[in-house]
């Protein structure tokens, strides 16, 4: 039978009370705990925001908390789990590598009122032998499902836009890419299946998946080689001057466009009044059935340590207090979106942009589906990524039958390892109504 037994010590913790014994530290009299170590995504303005929460938090404890903020998450965590050292919490934004570790009991169930704040879709419990458990809580979240363009730029049913496209992203580029076919999918076949493919239920080769495909490349329209360059070596933030913060795909050299599909975190860059944000549907040959369900991402909170302190936090940072303390210490361009609004003060938006995508997270959305390629094993996530690249160079019908063909066998054998463990079941409810 699975359990989730206390772990024992951390090589570094073992060595440091080793030390202690033979008293060759200095200090190690001390009654201080030590501080709780927070693993997250956010580095530059985001991170500083968050530390500065972080150090607001007061729980008459005398407890510090260390953040540890980095691009490279997921290396980072595995290199610390490989070397028994992991943080006291880590924030992830994958609900696929989520699952693995709890799979390999190196998550700690969630309890108390963290548990409770495990709103869907962000957070869907696990089957573990026979019984429902919450590993992790949504922190901050983000609505997809949207595309950006100027003001000043024509709109309307005869007007085709050009599409920007800047798919790197070091380690994970492509994934501007999966963005949108997740998001033709989701809005041509609608919620059911978009589930049932995000979970490793669907065929990459049937019809509904292979259609959201060739309409992406209908989308994007005729592209020379120079372009096709530009957009797989382009960050998906645009380009910078020399020390400056990106100025975003629409106000970049080179990019020729009007329209850029991306994520709510993006109006860090569009800051301004000129820019203007709508729901993506109409742009991506949906039906209407769906026009009002979206796609969305998150950053979940999940514990790896034993330490009862860990779980106190988790609970402090998802709480209405720890959240507003979070959206105090931002900047309005990197303001926190929250999973829902219930014991918030009211915020006024800081631009049309950020009043538009909080009507549509919090008042207008009837359904949310979770980022699918996030919610995949992390080895069929990564393939996604690399087809995407693959597919955007090349566009043929030859060239998707044969990308699709090489997805669908890594999800059956991820799909075959699922099986081979009857004590453990991923998540498959990744859609569901707003509510948190």
């Amino acid at each position: 039978m699975r359990t989730s037994a206390r772990r024992a010590p951390s090589r570094a913790l073992r060595t440091l009370l080793a030390a202690c014994l033979l008293a060759l530290v200095p200090g190690c009299a001390s009654d201080a705990p030590a501080p709780l170590v927070v693993l997250g995504p956010w580095t530059g303005p985001e991170g500083e925001a968050f530390e500065a929460a972080l150090e607001r938090l007061d729980d008459g404890t005398g407890r510090t908390y260390s953040y540890q903020g980095t691009r490279s998450l997921r290396e980072t965590l595995v290199s610390q789990l490989e070397a028994d050292d992991p943080p006291d919490v880590a924030i992830l934004n994958s609900i696929g590598e989520l699952t693995e570790y709890a799979r390999r009991d190196q998550l700690m169930p969630l309890t108390g009122e963290a548990a409770e704040r495990a709103y869907a879709p962000w957070a869907p419990t696990l089957l573990v032998d026979g019984g429902q458990r919450t590993y992790w809580v949504p922190l901050k979240v983000d609505l997809k499902s949207l595309v950006w363009s100027k003001k000043a730029t024509p709109d309307g049913p005869d007007v085709d836009p050009e599409w920007c496209v800047g798919l790197a992203s070091q380690a994970t580029s492509g994934w501007p890419g999966t963005d949108w076919i997740e998001d033709i999918l989701l809005h041509q076949a609608g919620p059911t299946p978009y589930a049932e493919w995000a979970t490793g239920r669907l065929s990459w080769r049937t019809p509904a998946v292979q259609r959201a495909w060739t309409t992406w490349a209908r989308l994007l329209g005729t592209r020379s080689a120079d372009s096709v360059e530009r957009s797989l070596t382009t960050s998906f933030e645009g380009t910078a001057a020399s020390g400056a913060r990106p100025r975003g795909l629409l106000d970049s050299p080179g990019f020729d466009c009007t329209h850029e599909h991306q994520s709510a975190f993006i109006r860090y860059v569009y800051a301004g009044d000129d820019i203007r944000v709508e729901p993506s549907a109409r742009f991506l040959d949906g039906n209407a059935e769906y026009r009002d369900t979206y796609e969305v991402a998150g950053d979940m909170a999940a514990v790896f340590s034993a330490d009862p302190a860990a779980q106190e936090l988790v609970e402090r940072l998802s709480s209405p207090a720890g959240r507003e303390r979070w959206r105090a210490a931002a900047g309005p361009a990197v303001r926190p979106l929250f999973p829902g609004t219930a014991g918030l003060a009211p915020v006024t938006p800081a631009n049309p942009a950020e009043r538009e995508i909080d009507s549509l997270l919090h008042s207008r959305a009837r359904t949310l589906c979770f980022d699918a390629s996030d919610v995949m094993p992390p080895e069929l996530r990564d393939a996604f990524h690399r087809a995407v690249l693959e597919f955007f160079r090349d566009r043929t019908q030859r060239r998707l039958a044969s990308l699709l063909r090489q997805l669908d066998a890594v999800r059956a054998r991820a799909e075959a390892d699922w099986a081979d463990d009857r004590t453990f079941r991923p998540p498959e409810d990744i859609c569901a109504s707003p509510g948190g």
